[in-house]
């Protein structure tokens, strides 16, 4: 009785543990080279990060992304939301926090959008709404001396459609952002 089980076991352990999954990588390699990669990002030869994992920008000269969940910060091993509820008190002080911090940063922009001050889902996330982006426009012109009209051409030409149109949100990928915008500073 024992013989057939074990058996089985390795049977399913080698298909679906070993088998299924090498296929699985194989394929994605072949179909979508950088996607199974990590959709790295490089710059100058140097990989600077990932599309689809958020990182920490701080200096006023570049646009902040959503808050991270994670502990510590931003860290992809540690993904998942807070699990704190609208009527959390702890919830409400760190976005009190937050807001206070970019109203200072970001004098007369209007309300701060909710993406800057609450985490997403994973605490991951690597894209800010565009009126998030657009938000930090004055402070970032300011930071590298450039024209705001500049920087606000550069946010609208970053932002990303819907997938096919439908799914999503219009969104910026604050990294690509980023990028591009030491892009034109050495320009």
């Amino acid at each position: 009785m024992i013989r057939p089980v074990v058996v089985l076991l390795a049977l399913f352990t080698l298909l679906l543990g070993v088998a299924y999954p090498a296929a699985v990588t194989g394929i994605a390699h072949v179909v979508l080279p950088a996607e199974a990669k990590g959709s790295l990002v490089t710059v100058e030869g140097r990989v600077v990060g990932s599309e689809l994992v958020g990182q920490p920008f701080s200096e006023e000269r570049y646009f902040w992304p959503r808050p991270s969940a994670s502990t510590p910060g931003y860290d992809g091993l540690a993904s998942g939301g807070s699990n704190l509820g609208p009527t959390s008190p702890e919830l409400l002080a760190s976005v009190r926090e937050r807001v206070e911090r970019l109203r200072a940063t970001n004098p007369d922009e209007g309300p701060v959008p909710i993406d800057l001050v609450t985490a997403s889902g994973s605490g991951l996330d690597p894209h800010v709404s565009p009126a998030a982006a657009l938000y930090q426009v004055a402070r970032v012109a300011r930071a590298r001396g450039l024209p705001p009209g500049r920087v606000r051409d550069l946010v609208l030409a970053s932002v990303e459609s819907p997938v096919l149109g439908l799914f999503g949100s219009p969104r910026v990928n604050v990294l690509r952002l980023n990028i591009a915008l030491d892009g034109m500073d050495r320009r």
